[in-house]
């Protein structure tokens, strides 16, 4: 049976998207954007506001890069989640959207991608990955990255989000 290019890495959307839904269970509003706390210590690692926000920007990166119309990204998420931006410690909830709008949108955009994936011709997957440099060494198509952005490197995340997950005391998902 031949599954196209697009169908295969959605089913792998698809699957990282159900993960992440599942990790967000019991997570309060309150600590979506803090650090997670250890019997009383702090670790400086990625917190779930910092994580979905992140892999959020990707969801439009995807869909023009394949031909698809993508939603605007809401003021502030480039500043805060870029590659280049640092995971801060919000203690006073100040300084990243709340919970619901980091959520809804990447949901949402991750949502039309699949949808996007699944109807994209196979020729868009061959051609050359416009990016520069590493990105493009390492993934040289623009389904060699699309595989990527929807599988490795959002499984990556989540697998932070589990840790940040298990230090809260919340458990596995």
């Amino acid at each position: 049976m031949h599954r196209s290019i697009g169908n295969v890495i959605a089913d792998t959307l698809t699957l990282s998207l159900s993960y992440a839904e599942r990790l967000l269970k019991n997570v309060p509003a309150d600590r979506f954007a803090r650090f997670a706390s250890v019997g009383g210590t702090t670790v400086e690692s990625n917190h779930p506001s910092f994580i979905y926000g992140h892999l959020s920007l990707y969801a439009p990166k995807i869909l023009r890069l394949i031909g698809h119309p993508a939603p605007s990204i809401p003021g502030g998420f480039e500043l805060r989640f870029s590659k280049d931006a640092t995971c801060v410690d919000d203690v006073d909830c100040d300084l990243y959207p709340v919970k619901d709008e980091i959520v809804a949108f990447f949901l949402e955009g991750h949502r039309m991608v699949t949808a996007a994936l699944r109807s994209t011709e196979e020729a868009v997957f061959d051609q050359p990955n416009p990016a520069e440099g590493r990105m493009k060494e390492l993934f040289p198509t623009i389904g060699s990255v699309q595989t990527f952005y929807c599988g490795g490197h959002m499984m990556m995340h989540l697998g932070q989000m589990s840790a940040w997950r298990r230090m809260e005391g919340l458990g596995a998902a």
